[in-house]
């Protein structure tokens, strides 16, 4: 498998919490809204991804934005006291994913009322940004034959549902 962050191939047998490693990472970090693993928010496909358990750390809670310094381990990949910048590959993704989440998760079944928002430190409240930023990356890191691909696996093997910005990117201007 690959990790999403660092873009390391990596088997998927060393799964755990050591060093060099790899975790599911939650793109729509739980503490925003305080949703944990729990079935919904928690489990939802469209948004988890095999991240290096240093670098998943390293990323905690940040919201997206531009800037900060460059990572270590995960070259390309940038952050700062209040914001992650994923590498470049992986921008338009992880776009994708967070406007997912936002679309999918309204608070009519009991789940939360997900929202992206445009500034960055929004603490344990159930929003993510930034939103602007999230525009440009989408923009600039189009759908490829991965994501679909993906999509199609979610869909036809897991969940029966599909991620609507990587069908219809175009959808993610209209809305935002």
């Amino acid at each position: 498998m690959l990790l999403f962050y660092t873009g390391r191939s990596q088997s998927k047998l060393l799964n755990g919490g050591g060093s060099d490693e790899w975790n599911r990472e939650h793109v729509w970090a739980k503490s925003h809204g305080g949703f944990g693993t729990a079935k919904g928010e928690g489990t939802d496909l469209h948004h988890l991804r095999p991240t290096d358990t240093t670098v998943n750390s390293s990323r905690s809670n940040l919201d997206f934005d531009n800037g900060g310094i460059p990572h270590k381990e995960a070259k390309g990949n940038f952050s700062d006291t209040d914001s992650w910048e994923p590498r470049d590959e992986v921008k338009g993704d992880t776009a994708r994913m967070l406007f997912y989440m936002a679309l999918r998760y309204e608070g009519d079944e009991g789940e939360l009322d997900l929202e992206l928002n445009d500034k960055v430190e929004n603490g344990s409240n159930p929003f993510h940004g930034k939103v602007s930023v999230l525009l440009e990356w989408h923009s600039m890191d189009p759908v490829d034959e991965r994501e679909r691909r993906r999509n199609n696996l979610i869909f036809e093997e897991y969940q029966g549902n599909r991620n609507p910005f990587i069908d219809h990117p175009e959808w993610a201007e209209m809305i935002w």
